[in-house]
């Protein structure tokens, strides 16, 4: 079976020369019209009538084209596409109660629309978007399995779901108010009073939301996932801008609600999720153009099948070469010139005063900054960065220093070329 994905974000049909077009060689006889332009002047790619030879791919000079051939057996197991040529989503993860089921694999490969299907935000269409199943016709699709069961109940209402969302920087946009305003909405199985403190988020509870870290926004989105009384978890991505000891008491009451619900965790931190799973699915697929689910494998297989990029059951290979953890000695001796040198370093912020001990940075050093959040480690680096002075202490340094930021805001009015271009 071979599939054709145009990511339509990528593909700048204005700047170029159709080249996907005017190389295809059955384009070329005249014969067939293997590639046409849609209604938006973008490419439409006949997966019947290509051939697979690539020339389109290679000629897109915005990497927009992909052409990928795929084991026939995944025709009938096509749970969602959202367009002609555009990502299409195989196979889905049953939630098991008692355990905490894990999600493994790269972005962009349907992991997040998954956990939308089983939720039932979403309804899968089969394949079919030109024209969407009926809910009934999807149970039949899935007549006799554990996946017809699961929507059957989500369909009728008898389960209830609670998700968190991948995007926590989000929240901001959606919830206006302060952090005690959203929890006392969801108090159903937890109080407001016994999330806050196993959270940590009692000295923010009268704090705007607006005005929270990214590690607070991840911990509240958490509590509030945590306060409702559901059926069926969906955790996506809870670790990120969580420090470890945040995050192992996260994965703790994750652990424990699984006693008792069905619990689903996507996680790309690989320690985490062998410490918080009890059984993984890996994902693998190619971002943007689709994604397979595999079957649940115990933690430490999946891991292990996922950092080697094959699948032994199935005889397919996912990534190219594996990926390979290698320990060098440590250097015993630096002898090469200081990049950055500074003195005794204090910045004081009123509620928070950083000391900083003398130091240097080196020639082919690579300098670790560890700790838990809100202990100074961004306020160091701004120090470094020149983005921000000290109160006390001298610094010097005569280098150009880039410094990527913590939390990204998207306020470019412009194009991702247009803002690479301005900081060449």
């Amino acid at each position: 079976m071979r599939i054709a994905a145009v990511l339509y974000d990528r593909c700048q049909n204005r700047k170029c020369n159709k080249e996907c077009i005017n190389f295809c060689p059955l384009m070329r006889t005249g014969v067939t019209e293997c590639i046409i332009l849609g209604e938006r002047g973008k490419p439409i790619i006949s997966e019947t009538l290509c051939q697979g030879c690539g020339i389109c791919v290679n000629k897109c000079q915005f990497d927009a084209i992909k052409i990928i051939g795929l084991a026939d057996e995944l025709k009938s197991e096509m749970v969602h596409q959202y367009g002609e040529n555009m990502f299409r989503l195989y196979r889905l993860p049953v939630p098991k109660k008692g355990i905490v089921t894990g999600i493994l694999g790269p972005n962009g490969i349907g992991k997040t629309t998954a956990i939308k299907m089983l939720s039932g935000i979403e309804i899968p269409n089969l394949g079919r978007h030109d024209n969407p199943p009926t809910k009934e016709e999807v149970l039949a699709h899935y007549a006799g399995t554990e996946t017809h069961e699961y929507l059957k109940n989500v369909y009728a209402g008898k389960v209830k779901t609670a998700m968190k969302p991948q995007y926590v920087d989000k929240l901001p946009q959606a919830v206006k108010g302060v952090v005690r305003d959203l929890l006392e909405k969801v108090q159903e199985r937890m109080t407001l009073a016994e999330a806050a403190e196993k959270l940590e988020l009692t000295e923010v509870l009268d704090r705007q939301i607006d005005k929270l870290s990214g590690g607070e926004l991840q911990r509240l989105s958490v509590a509030a996932t945590l306060m409702k009384d559901a059926d069926v978890y969906f955790f996506d991505e809870p670790s990120s801008y969580l420090d470890i000891y945040q995050r192992v008491k996260v994965a703790r009451l994750i652990k424990e609600l699984s006693l008792e619900k069905q619990v689903v965790v996507i996680e790309h931190d690989l320690a985490l999720l062998d410490f918080l799973a009890d059984n993984v699915n890996v994902v693998y697929g190619s971002e943007g153009a689709y994604g397979v689910f595999t079957q649940p494998r115990q933690v430490r297989t999946a891991i292990n099948v996922y950092l080697d990029g094959y699948l032994p059951e199935e005889n397919i290979r996912f990534r190219d070469r594996p990926i390979e953890f290698t320990a060098s000695p440590p250097r015993g001796d630096w002898n090469t010139a200081s990049l950055v040198e500074f003195e005794a370093l204090q910045k004081d912020f009123g509620e928070f005063k950083l000391d900083v001990n003398p130091g240097m940075v080196r020639i082919g050093e690579s300098v670790g900054i560890v700790g838990p959040n809100g202990t100074g480690k961004t306020t160091f680096v701004k120090i470094l960065a020149g983005d921000l002075e000290a109160d006390s202490g001298k610094l010097d340094t005569k280098l150009k220093i880039s410094y990527k930021p913590q939390y990204i805001s998207a306020d470019f009015d412009g194009t991702v070329r247009d803002l690479l271009y301005s900081t060449a």
